[in-house]
């Protein structure tokens, strides 16, 4: 097939799998590398899908107690990360947390109070899209808090992490790391996409011109609250499609649980795409 033939409708009929499409777009090979990467995609999602199912199983089994975190910029992917994690999950055992911003009677409690109240129970997991790190990064560099409310955080939260670690809570703590070009192009689509309208706020239009601040408090983040007992990990998510697939890679491999040796796909996550928390000159974001 040359790359000018057009596709007919006859063509699709008489497919009967995934690889008698790939034949078939063969010779269009820009097209052909995307929907080979879309199709790999898609079957390494269902197996690891797959894995954390008998996962979920397990940490209901033996009662473990399971808080995952997912922080970043604006944009980053922390909601489509997360969307791939729970899709085919127990929902009497999983759970996500988002919250809104605090109300009066919750700006005068002790800041961590209403992040206690959403931790994981016995055989749960729970997600926070966003979590008491908006204290780290967001509400500094929005002016949402004052400078003597973000140092006492600073030093609370390592005690405060410390201690649920103490009481068996499992905490894994994601930073998914975007690129300031990348940033821009999906603020764009979000604008112009009716269906995603909904997730640029005001806080997203400063996300650009405050990057630089952003940068700062991340960085001031990393240095206070990355610890041996609740270490952050970097996820690269330029690539959606392979930081979905590595953040369920690293949960994974946090656990031996029951059925583990009979997966049928690696779970050792990429080093090049997930990786603990260090000190560089050469971030992405």
């Amino acid at each position: 097939m040359s790359t000018s033939k057009k596709f007919t409708i006859e063509d699709f009929e008489n497919l009967e799998n995934n690889k008698d499409l790939l034949e078939l777009i063969k010779d269009k090979s820009d097209l052909y590398k995307k929907v080979q990467k879309t199709l790999l995609y898609t079957e390494e999602l269902r197996l690891l899908q797959i894995e954390l199912v008998k996962l979920q199983r397990w940490i209901s089994k033996e009662n473990k107690r399971v808080a995952i975190i997912f922080e970043g910029r604006d944009a980053a992917g922390k909601g489509g990360n997360i969307r791939r994690f729970m899709e085919h999950l127990n929902p009497r055992s999983s759970r996500l947390v988002a919250l809104n911003k605090p109300t009066e009677v919750e700006k005068g409690q002790w800041y961590f109070q209403r992040y206690i109240k959403e931790l994981p129970n016995p055989g749960e997991i729970v997600f926070f899209d966003r979590s008491w790190y908006n204290r780290a990064v967001v509400e500094p560099v929005m002016d949402f808090c004052t400078q003597k409310q973000y140092k006492e955080f600073l030093v609370q939260v390592p005690e405060f992490e410390h201690m649920m670690y103490e009481d068996g809570v499992i905490i894994i703590k994601f930073w998914l790391s975007i690129s300031k070009e990348e940033q821009l192009k999906r603020f764009e689509e979000r604008k112009e996409n009716p269906l995603k309208r909904w997730k640029f706020s005001p806080v997203d239009k400063k996300g650009q011109t405050l990057w630089d601040k952003y940068t700062h408090y991340k960085a001031e983040m990393f240095s206070k609250t990355h610890t041996s007992y609740s270490p952050w990990m970097m996820i690269k998510t330029n690539d959606k499609q392979v930081a979905r697939l590595e953040a369920i890679k690293h949960v994974i491999s946090q656990f031996d649980y029951d059925g583990k040796e009979e997966a049928k796909t690696t779970l050792t996550p990429d080093p090049n795409v997930v990786m603990r928390y260090y000190r560089s000159n050469r971030n992405i974001d």
